[in-house]
């Protein structure tokens, strides 16, 4: 099963750091972390993600999709970074979250959610999908749908 373990921000404000504050041993820390999790053959993908000032927001309005203004949300609701990682279960999953280093100040707070897969869906969506999306659907899922 797949999981993405999205990082933002707690509310203590006076963790969030600045570019100044930069902690280069807890870097580290992170790195060895995906390394950790690459090593054990679990980590899919793992980034951090710029800030919401860097991206844009697209919206459905009356059917079509527009660029709207934003993203304007509360810095303590944006998402810092993600893991995804290929486990067994949710318990395996929350297992390494629990050990994934903190202090960044973007990473507080770790969601663990559980990604659709082939056993997800019911068989006449998986046909519609390995018809229109061969080989999308053969990479995400290599072979399983």
């Amino acid at each position: 099963m797949r999981y993405i373990i999205t990082a933002q921000a707690g509310t203590d404000p006076s963790k969030v750091g600045t570019e100044s504050d930069f902690d280069e041993t807890l870097f580290v820390a992170y790195m060895k972390f995906n390394e950790e999790m690459h090593k054990a053959g679990v980590l899919i993908a793992s980034e951090g993600l710029n800030p919401a000032a860097r991206g844009a927001r697209v919206e459905v309005i009356r059917g079509k999709r527009h660029l709207v203004d934003g993203p304007f949300v509360e810095s303590k609701e944006l998402i810092g970074g993600f893991y995804i990682i290929e486990v067994e279960s949710l318990d395996e999953a929350i297992r390494w979250a629990l050990r994934a280093p903190s202090g960044m100040g973007t990473d507080d707070v770790l969601d663990i959610r559980q990604l659709t897969g082939p056993d997800d869906l019911p068989p006449r969506l998986l046909d519609l999908i390995r018809s229109a999306a061969p080989t999308w659907s053969a990479s995400v899922w290599q072979g399983k749908a």
